[in-house]
């Protein structure tokens, strides 16, 4: 078997640990440590985060979508492969390293997607994108960390948590969705989304697709009209 080649370590941004690029022959890993973050072999859950959520988007004239974690670019091709050619889509990666073995080892990986004149790149954490919104986005796809139980980086939380799901919420447009993949089930999640202004739907995904592979979650938020307190006062009157 060929052994792994370590390419580069870059280090996370107000986290514990690096993050460490691999290869052998035509695969690619990213770790942290010994833990296997991703896989170039390894795509089918990534690429449900954007069919899923970006077919429900597909037929607004102009969709706008926010994208946080580049990754392998598994998600951004599969939302660039849905939307039409008037769609934007932005992407927020909070280690810059990531986005250099992008354009450059893993090059071949993310063929185009990085040209694609629909596709802008930000270097920065994704959550101040989300605050800095309001009513902007038709769709925030969020694959951080390792879902809504964190491995890599404290702040993190702060996306998943009420506070940062209500600002999901005020960042999306009419009818807008937002989706969250996971490594696994989150405790409660559903529910705090609920309490956030959401409709759910909560998704089991192979890591590899049809092919099998590790089980992963993907959760389809749709913004409500109204967040549920405005809908129980409205009630009331």
């Amino acid at each position: 078997m060929i052994p792994w080649t370590l390419l580069d370590t870059a280090p996370i941004p107000g986290g514990e640990g690096e993050l460490r690029l691999k290869r052998r022959g035509a695969e690619f890993s990213i770790t942290l440590g010994n833990i296997e973050l991703m896989n170039s072999r390894l795509s089918g859950s990534e690429e449900a985060l954007a069919t899923l959520s970006c077919e429900r988007i597909q037929a607004r004239p102009q969709p706008r979508v926010l994208i946080g974690g580049l990754g392998m670019g598994f998600t951004l091709r599969a939302a660039l492969d849905v939307l039409g050619a008037k769609a934007r889509i932005i992407v927020a990666e909070l280690v810059p390293a990531v986005v250099a073995w992008a354009r450059g080892p893993m090059a071949d990986v993310f063929g185009a997607s990085l040209t694609d004149p629909r596709v802008s790149i930000e270097e920065g954490d994704v959550g101040g994108l989300i605050r800095s919104g309001r009513s902007t986005y038709d769709a925030i796809l969020l694959d951080v960390d390792n879902g809504p139980e964190g491995l890599t980086r404290e702040a993190n939380d702060a996306l998943y948590d009420i506070e940062g799901l209500r600002a999901a919420r005020e960042a999306l447009r009419r009818d807008g969705v937002l989706a969250v993949w996971s490594s696994g089930p989150g405790r409660n999640f559903t529910s705090r989304l609920r309490k956030a202004g959401f409709r759910v739907d909560e998704v089991k995904v192979r890591a590899n697709g049809q092919r099998g592979g590790a089980r992963h979650v993907i959760w389809i938020a749709t913004r409500l009209d109204s967040p549920p307190q405005m809908q129980q006062n409205a009630n009331l009157n």
